[in-house]
């Protein structure tokens, strides 16, 4: 079963790919990518939640759970299908920036260009399965969509049976290679979305359908206001009447998108924090009670023994503990909270277990390259002294390979590096800074993620470390 043997991955949004679109997409690249996997010896390609994003752009922030992101739809395999003509690709501009999405030019462009596809497709025997098989959220979705940008229902249904048909032809290829995809989910669905406009009844609204609360996380020494994200909140007990028939769906389709699941922020499962709608900070919220185990031993019963990442990062609580080793799914350890001392949680590679997936960080998380430089002085001292080095010595040297190192050599059956790591990327290359609207979720690649010289040495440190595939 997947996880359960020493292997290793790369962490790589789909938007970071090369293109000529503006954005990564399922073309070209996404193929030419996971080859470099394959030479490389990687079993795992982590990708970031692949929705059509919302407030801020994340991905976290999803108009819909179950679509899919049109921005990924690649044009240059519409023109093989003679959907589009490459004089009208090239009449639209993308952004002249290389290395960064430019989101607004491509909500102007997009979808006149999907438009110009749509208008000469001709429905087949394959549409018409894909719109019986995807009933049950592809309606509203697309009824969401109209009311919100204002095109036909047919041209949402049309955007999505194309990215799927693009989708499953990649994943296809990825698997073929041998390469597993592991998938991201949100536990929450964002305010503005299909999922709350197609039943409210999920979620804690009041019977004038406002929210009750919302969803965040509490101050800590990382925020002193603590986390407003604004979400939702569910309706436990309804969920549980209906035999959480909402869950079980929504992962029977995830699992048919990605061969792994890992799902974010799983402490909420256990425990939700809730703040009250219309406060300004996350201050005045309060811990509730989640489904715990209720939900996932129908998840269990109805779709089996499927592979989950729990992503049980942040203020872990016993009863936490305990919900992550009731389910058997591993938990996640990152390498850059091992030697923060504003961490309670105790992540040192030594106190790692097999059952868990190592990474150096996350799409959250600073790259190695400038973390150990913004370390406090405390804190970098304290890694050098687990390192059993001085901290001059570890500066003159390739520090970003040593933490990678520590991260691939550890006892984890799974350790995943973000690209931006391997490449030796500084803070320009950060996916997220939390808690801030600054240029997060548009940092892209560009051509030379091809040069050999970077895949031969993930090679060599896969196969050192024992988890060449």
């Amino acid at each position: 079963m997947a996880l359960k043997e020493r292997k290793a991955g790369i962490l790589f949004p789909v938007f970071s790919l090369p293109s000529l679109y503006g954005i990564g997409t399922f073309g070209r690249d996404a193929y030419r990518f996971a080859d470099c996997l394959k030479k490389a010896g990687q079993t795992y390609w982590q990708m970031l939640p692949i929705g059509p994003t919302g407030y801020g752009d994340s991905p976290y922030q999803s108009f819909s759970t179950f679509a899919g992101n049109p921005y990924f739809v690649d044009p240059e395999l519409l023109k093989e299908e003679g959907l589009l003509t490459e004089e009208e690709i090239q009449s639209f501009e993308w952004g002249d920036d290389p290395e960064h999405v430019d989101y607004a030019l491509l909500y102007q462009n997009r979808s006149r260009l999907l438009e110009m596809a749509f208008r000469r497709f001709k429905p087949d025997a394959g549409y018409a399965d894909f719109l019986e098989n995807e009933k049950l959220w592809l309606d509203g979705y697309a009824s969401y969509m109209v009311k919100k940008e204002g095109s036909t229902e047919d041209f949402y249904r049309f955007v999505q049976y194309k990215f799927l048909c693009q989708w499953f032809g990649l994943k296809k290829y990825v698997n073929g290679l041998g390469i597993q995809i592991i998938g991201d989910i949100p536990i929450y669905v964002a305010m503005d979305s299909a999922d709350v406009l197609s039943d409210k009844k999920l979620f804690r609204f009041d019977k004038d359908g406002r929210p009750i609360a919302v969803a965040g996380c509490p101050p800590d020494a990382f925020s002193a206001k603590g986390q407003l994200w604004g979400n939702p909140l569910y309706d436990w007990e309804y969920h549980e009447k209906t035999g959480y028939t909402w869950w079980v769906e929504r992962m029977r389709h995830c699992f048919s998108l990605y061969d792994i699941v890992r799902v974010d922020h799983f402490r909420g499962f256990d425990e939700y924090y809730s703040i009250p709608y219309g406060d300004e900070d996350a201050a005045g919220g309060k811990w509730e009670k989640g489904p715990g185990m209720k939900l996932f031993k129908v998840l269990q019963e109805k779709l089996g023994d499927k592979p989950v990442i729990a992503e049980d990062l942040g203020y872990i609580t016993p009863s936490v503990i305990k919900l992550v080793k009731d389910t058997g799914y591993p938990g996640m350890k990152l390498l850059e909270f091992a030697f923060d001392s504003r961490e309670a949680a105790d992540y040192r590679p030594d106190t790692w277990t097999p059952n868990c997936v190592a990474y150096t960080g996350t799409h959250d998380n600073q790259t190695l390259a400038s973390w150990f430089l913004e370390m406090t002085e405390g804190d970098r001292q304290f890694a050098a002294e687990y390192m059993h080095r001085n901290v001059a010595d570890i500066l003159k040297g390739d520090y970003v390979y040593d933490f990678i190192r520590m991260t691939m050599d550890s006892v984890a059956n799974t350790a995943i590096i973000p690209m931006q790591d391997y490449k030796r990327l500084t803070k320009e290359a950060r996916i997220n800074t939390p808690s801030t609207m600054n240029r997060n979720w548009t940092w892209r690649f560009t051509e030379d993620i091809y040069q050999d010289k970077v895949w031969e040495e993930i090679q060599q440190v896969t196969k050192e470390s024992g988890r060449l595939s």
